[in-house]
């Protein structure tokens, strides 16, 4: 009799595009796109994105997420035929699986450099950090085929700046630099291109010593209640407080606190 084996398991046998690596010691993952020259995103590899970004969310030998890329960009966007090919079905599903990292529960950090086209800027935007350099260029060039993005990528945009700028960008298929995503508040830092892999490394092991359990509940929080009314966003953020307040790692954090010494979080 031959056994049943799950869909994830047959669509991640061989990796379309990318990689996975784990440093369980640093409680670290790289998901790193590797399709040099411009890490060109292929329909296939959006569901196995989406696949890893699950299987690692409940991995609990990693703590903190990272996107990157091998070579000089990021990605240039999506295949372009791949569009063409794929059925309405698929299509509809595009958004959803680029929304991976949003969903996901543990923090995911972008690390974008040069050509961060298209599906490439969607899938950072669904990031909850952004590193660029200043060598990157953001875009969302749909414009140019007679198309819009389809992924999430002028919604994100525009709650993040507003209509006028969306508009600019996505209507003009305009391109905006790293310092300029910076000062939009698109990307959380920018540096020098030869100092973005230790800007990494720094971000992930500041978010390392910080509870589990506090930074789901924040992120998840935070992701809720950004169509929210004030009056919600105030009540649900009070929920998750007074859920926090029994936790041990609240209970580590404020003896830590009083101990003068650095607290030891164990994510319950």
């Amino acid at each position: 009799m031959s056994q049943l084996t799950h869909v994830a398991q047959t669509m991640l046998s061989e990796l379309d595009g990318f990689s996975v690596e784990v440093d369980a010691a640093r409680e670290r993952a790289d998901i790193i796109l590797d399709r040099p020259p411009f890490n060109i995103i292929s329909m296939a590899q959006r569901d196995q994105l989406r696949l890893v970004f699950e299987s690692l969310d409940q991995d609990p030998a990693v703590r903190i997420i990272v996107l990157r890329a091998r070579g000089e960009h990021f990605s240039s966007g999506g295949d372009i035929k791949g569009f063409l090919e794929a059925t309405p079905e698929h299509v509809s599903q595009l958004a959803w699986n680029i929304a991976a990292p949003a969903r996901c529960s543990k923090p995911v950090i972008a690390v974008n450099r040069g050509y961060c086209f298209g599906v490439g800027f969607e899938i950072s935007l669904a990031c909850d950090f952004r590193l660029v350099s200043n060598t990157t260029l953001y875009a969302l060039p749909e414009q140019k085929l007679g198309q819009i993005p389809g992924s999430g990528g002028s919604a994100r945009l525009q709650k993040m700046v507003g209509i006028t700028r969306t508009k600019d960008v996505v209507m003009r298929s305009r391109r905006i630099s790293g310092k300029q995503a910076y000062d939009w508040g698109v990307a959380t830092e920018c540096v020098a291109d030869d100092q973005l892999e230790s800007a990494t490394d720094a971000l992930v092991e500041e978010l390392r010593k910080f509870s589990p359990l506090a930074q789901r509940t924040a992120k998840k929080l935070l992701n809720e209640t950004e169509d929210a009314t004030l009056t919600t966003a105030i009540d649900l953020e009070g929920h998750c407080y007074s859920r926090l307040r029994s936790s041990n790692d609240f209970r580590e954090g404020v003896e830590a606190f009083h101990s003068k010494r650095a607290a030891k979080f164990n994510g319950t």
